[in-house]
């Protein structure tokens, strides 16, 4: 084992910086099922890491601590890698120098766009205003760096049959960033999703490559841990996988694998994912993980003086790196023959092939400004939770459909992509204006114990189309949004759902509006996201 402390890092540190002027690192570019250097056309193999430390359901930003960066990188080096995975970065830090030092080390980065209290979970699928915009913010920030490949918009979301609807979701998140990418006339940069491996692998697999090529996927990430110990290409089920995707016309690769069943790690399926019977159709594969945590798939462990020492399981995945060079054909030469995936029809998948459109803030603001009976954005999370559990029961009456979105159906309300606010406002509304007209003993229908507050609507001319076609419940189809510019998105049909709660309902998973932000989202969150590793990581 060997160390590496804060004076060799410092040191390592000066000669990336002196080095950074005239570094350059050559995009990497998608043809057919493949990556390429953009350059030269060499098919480019993804020889990964996972680069991110637990943080106690929150989250350190793996990027934005150079003198960390330039104590890792060197390591990184030595197990051969040219990619490292990190699975949430804080778009509002300076990633300059870490970034600038792995493009000298000719390393690439792969991004999921979410964070510990805003992503896309299986218990309460969403995609609104919130969403969107963090996962914007991320690929804003590496739009600058030519060693970002992509992102996920999403990690093992839907992980069981019960829960498949969540992947409308998802699916409309990489159709938004995808467009988001182009409109802000950024290079090419990819937006895929990884899955577990479970019973769900093949129809998910098939439901985010199927459809317009504009709401599929660029690329395929698969978590698998089935090589445990001395394993082979047979019994590792590696042949099975290999021979299911061999049709896949994106990229595929293990965006995870390293079982840890066996200790220590041998890595005896490097040999096999770079092999001449695997290249064929995936392009590499990334290990999980770097840092030693309580889950023990680390690499490298930190003492407390900061300083890395490396491990057995580092040792033995440098050394059966080192003995791998896959090869592959040239871009002008590579003629692609796969096709896209038809949608799934099994009767246990759920999600809807029409999607939740993008969020658009110009509608939610819209409506907004048309209620007369709105929430008071004093509001406390205790109360607006007890004020939508009342007033979005069927019981209660049908105020909410304007605000609901149903997954396994593709119906979504027109308003349901809004922010948390907005949608309790538009219930509050639909409620004061039944009981205005059918209940004259209700002398205060816009009260809700002090929740609510009657106003002047007051909406620009420009809203008259939005609402119109919105509808007076808000189930309407709105085409006349404006285009997309960050929040400001073009609705393609019906809305998309907000941060939610979930009930199950007979016709698929319907999600309601709930103020789930702070400590409730996050719960939520960690019990489906990230950083466990191993068929526990739920990003």
């Amino acid at each position: 084992m060997q160390g590496l402390g804060a004076a060799t890092a410092a040191l390592a540190a000066v000669s990336w910086f002196a080095a950074s002027a005239v570094a350059q690192v050559d995009p990497i570019v998608i043809k057919g099922s493949k990556f390429f250097y953009k350059t030269n056309g060499t098919e480019f193999f993804i020889k990964g890491v996972a680069y991110q430390r637990n943080a106690n359901g929150g989250y350190t930003d793996p990027l934005a601590n150079a003198t960390n960066c330039a104590r890792d990188i060197p390591l990184l080096q030595q197990l051969q890698t040219n990619t490292i995975r990190v699975y949430a970065v804080d778009p509002t830090q300076d990633h300059s120098e870490c970034m600038q030092m792995l493009a000298n080390a000719g390393i690439y980065v792969i991004s999921d766009l979410g964070n510990p209290t805003v992503s896309i979970n299986r218990d309460s699928p969403a995609w609104d205003e919130e969403i969107y915009e963090r996962y914007a913010s991320v690929i804003d920030m590496f739009s600058n760096y030519t060693n970002a490949i992509g992102f996920f918009a999403g990690n093992e979301v839907s992980n069981a049959p019960n829960n498949t609807a969540a992947s409308a979701f998802v699916k409309a998140a990489v159709r938004d960033m995808k467009a988001y990418i182009v409109s802000k006339k950024y290079r090419p940069m990819y937006v895929g999703y990884a899955s577990d491996d479970d019973d769900t692998r093949v129809e998910l697999a098939d439901y985010f490559d199927c459809g317009p090529a504009e709401d599929a996927i660029d690329f395929w990430g698969y978590n698998i841990y089935s090589w445990c110990g001395d394993s082979d290409y047979v019994t590792s089920q590696y042949q099975a996988r290999t021979q299911e995707f061999s049709t896949y016309n994106v990229p595929a690769f293990f965006a995870e694998y390293g079982c840890n069943k066996v200790e220590p790690r041998t890595f005896g399926e490097v040999s096999a994912l770079f092999g001449s019977n695997m290249t064929q159709v995936w392009s590499g594969g990334i290990v999980y993980m770097y840092y030693q945590e309580a889950n023990d798939y680390g690499l490298v462990s930190i003492g407390s003086n900061n300083q890395a020492t490396t491990l057995k399981d580092f040792d033995n995945l440098s050394s059966q790196m080192a003995k791998v060079n896959p090869t592959g054909p040239n871009s002008a030469s590579y003629s692609p023959t796969n096709s896209p995936q038809a949608c799934p029809t099994t009767s246990t998948w759920q999600a809807a092939t029409a999607l939740p459109p993008t969020p658009n803030e110009a509608v939610c603001s819209c409506m907004l400004s048309s209620l007369t009976c709105i929430a008071k954005s004093s509001l406390s999370e205790a109360d607006a939770t007890t004020q939508f559990d009342y007033i979005c029961n069927p019981g209660v009456g049908n105020y909410c459909a304007g605000i609901t979105a149903n997954g396994t159906t593709g119906k979504y309300g027109a308003y349901s992509m809004c922010n948390d606010t907005e949608r309790l406002s538009w219930a509050f509304n639909q409620f004061y204006l039944n009981q205005t007209a059918t209940n004259t003993a209700n002398t205060d229908p816009c009260d809700f114990s002090g929740a609510a507050q009657k106003v002047s609507a007051s909406p620009a001319s420009s809203c008259k189309a939005i609402t119109s076609q919105a509808g007076s419940a808000g189930t309407g189809t709105i085409t006349s949004a404006p285009a997309a510019t960050g929040l400001s998105g073009s609705g393609n049909g019906n809305s998309g759902s907000g941060s939610s709660s979930t009930s199950k309902a007979a016709a698929g998973i319907v999600t309601v509006p709930a103020f789930d932000f702070g400590i409730l989202k996050l719960a939520a969150y960690v019990t489906t996201v990230m950083f466990v590793g191993a068929g526990m990581v739920l990003l």
